[in-house]
């Protein structure tokens, strides 16, 4: 027998999936320039091809960040899980 550890399949989880909708929205955001290719309705004078941008600059740090949040919750309940060591 191999002393190489058993290597198993990546586990899908709910929380895994919030994150990578928390990491794809802005990407789905911003690739989809149909929904935002226009001047109306303006925010103090700027119109919204440019507000609207800078707006998911703000949302996606923050998006960013709850899935980092949630990522490192759900190490350390997995480390919890196995016995070990927290990260």
């Amino acid at each position: 027998m191999s002393d190489l550890p058993e290597v198993k399949p990546p586990v899908v989880t709910p929380v895994r999936a919030v994150i990578a909708l928390c990491l794809l929205a802005p990407f789905v955001a911003m690739l989809w320039v149909g929904s935002y290719a226009k001047t109306d309705p303006a925010f103090i004078g700027i119109p919204f091809f440019y507000w609207y941008q800078m707006l998911w600059v703000v949302l996606s740090t923050a998006l960013t960040v709850t899935a980092f949040q949630l990522w490192k919750r759900d190490q350390r309940a997995r480390a919890s899980a196995k016995g070990g060591a927290g990260a």
